[in-house]
């Protein structure tokens, strides 16, 4: 069969970048070996955000009388129940996909694609079966999985990766996380909040989510201490003893060498993703890459005419909505639309262990390390009326700003639902907007949204409620 689109995977990228092609009247094919949505919708950022809003609610129950409510018996949580939610929530979101590329009248084929000279795709089926399919446009979407690190094997029962974590039997009564970015801090928060014993192991000595501003950083390591998890910033896991009915794992502090072990029934090893480039075919056509990931220019063109990759398989951020925006954008340079590429300076991320963590742009080390001479506010939710009234006072709104021309460089925050409040400062700096415009543009009171006023005008010594 023949397309004017082949989209291999059905990820963020994939699936998003399929229904754009299909609406700008390519007839268009998407491939995937296991469930659409990808790991995103199946196994990642939705079920995982089902996980969290259950720890969630379980941490309000527990503190129901700071809120003025009694409840008369202690509330539990039931794992199982919880995981199964979980499941639920991912499998509806993928029936969800199913619906739209019926709406689209994309071509859904089952089976493992791989790239072929052509160049075409050869899609193997569950039973084995061959099926060849040409396009004038291919585009490789297939993500990325949990990488494995050389001292930490994962066995998929005493050393798990985030897939595993999503759906064990039982829940571990202690847990050590190997790695603090997102996804170790995510978890470590659910099974912490469920009554697991957790441990964090980053090799970064700034500790948890070492990728954001060190404020940030900071906080959250202090908020997570005083929760009860043990956080060890700039500790190397040396090697993983599983042959006891006790996990060892041993450690070296990176500054002064010390060592340390530390007992568990499970390991999270939580160190990142890894692009799967392998067995699709991409040595076949010759698709340049560089450790692991594909090469592309500013339009996701690879050096092969008609071969395209957007998503994780990219050296660009690992983030749903990085692939999908890459894959509308590679779509509409294929029907020769006017497009605009990326700014990748602009991208939002969020992680949403508790409190919340978003941020765009540069951190302020990041700033002076490109040049700039910066003006820093910081408004904290301690005086925050909603915030307050809400019970969730911690944390802050942190902006920077250029001191010569008013650019807003970026935004950091941490704390109850921030991860709502980041988009007005991706559209702000989009539309080239000042901190003086900030400051002077009304947000409604009582917002949490206010922060980001609040601290403006702090960057400027014009701060009102501190």
């Amino acid at each position: 069969m023949n397309f004017d689109v082949i989209v291999i995977g059905s990820g963020p990228g994939g699936y998003v970048a399929a229904i754009r092609a299909s609406q700008l009247g390519l007839n268009t094919a998407i491939i995937e070996r296991e469930n659409l949505g990808g790991i995103c919708l199946n196994w990642g950022c939705i079920p995982t955000k089902a996980l969290l809003k259950s720890a969630q609610v379980f941490e309000y129950l527990q503190h129901a009388d700071k809120y003025g409510i009694t409840i008369g018996s202690k509330p539990e949580a039931d794992f199982s129940a919880v995981i199964q939610r979980s499941r639920g929530v991912a499998d509806g979101m993928s029936k969800g996909v199913q619906f739209l590329m019926k709406k689209n009248k994309i071509t859904v084929i089952n089976g493992h694609g791989k790239l072929a000279q052509g160049p075409k795709v050869v899609v193997t089926d569950a039973e084995g079966k061959v099926a060849e399919y040409t396009a004038k446009h291919i585009i490789v979407a297939t993500g990325g999985r949990a990488k494995a690190l050389p001292n930490l094997p994962i066995d998929g029962k005493k050393i798990i990766e985030y897939r595993k974590a999503m759906s064990l039997e039982q829940q571990p009564k202690r847990m050590v996380v190997v790695g603090a970015g997102a996804i170790g801090v995510e978890f470590g928060y659910f099974y912490h909040t469920l009554g697991t014993e957790v441990s964090i192991v980053e090799f970064m000595e700034q500790g948890l989510v070492p990728r954001e501003d060190a404020d940030i950083s900071k906080e959250l390591g202090k908020l997570y201490s005083r929760k009860g998890m043990k956080v060890y910033g700039g500790w190397a896991v040396e090697n993983v003893d599983t042959s006891g009915a006790e996990i060892k794992v041993n450690m070296k502090n990176r500054k002064d060498g010390k060592t340390e072990t530390i007992l568990c029934d499970v390991v999270l090893s939580a160190a990142g993703v890894t692009p799967n480039t392998e067995n699709i075919g991409l040595e076949d056509l010759g698709v340049a890459t560089e450790r692991g990931y594909i090469n592309v220019d500013a339009w996701y063109q690879t050096n092969v005419p008609g071969v395209y990759a957007i998503g994780d398989v990219l050296a660009t951020q690992a983030l749903a909505h990085v692939a999908s925006a890459e894959g509308i954008t590679c779509v509409e340079k294929i029907a020769g639309l006017h497009t605009e590429a990326i700014d990748y300076n602009n991208i939002p991320g969020c992680t949403y262990c508790s409190p919340e963590i978003a941020s765009v742009g540069y951190t302020e080390q990041g700033a002076k390390d490109a040049g700039f001479e910066i003006l820093v506010g910081k408004f904290p939710f301690t005086a925050s009326g909603k915030a307050k009234a809400a019970g969730a006072p911690e944390g802050f709104v942190k902006v920077i700003f250029d001191k010569k021309y008013g650019e807003w460089l970026g935004a950091h925050m941490i704390g109850y639902n921030v991860t709502e409040l980041i988009a007005e400062v991706v559209v702000a700096r989009k539309l080239e907007t000042t901190g003086h415009e900030i400051i002077k543009s009304i947000h409604p009171h009582p917002t949490m949204s206010e922060a980001i006023m609040e601290a403006a005008a702090a960057a400027y010594g014009e701060v009102i409620h501190l």
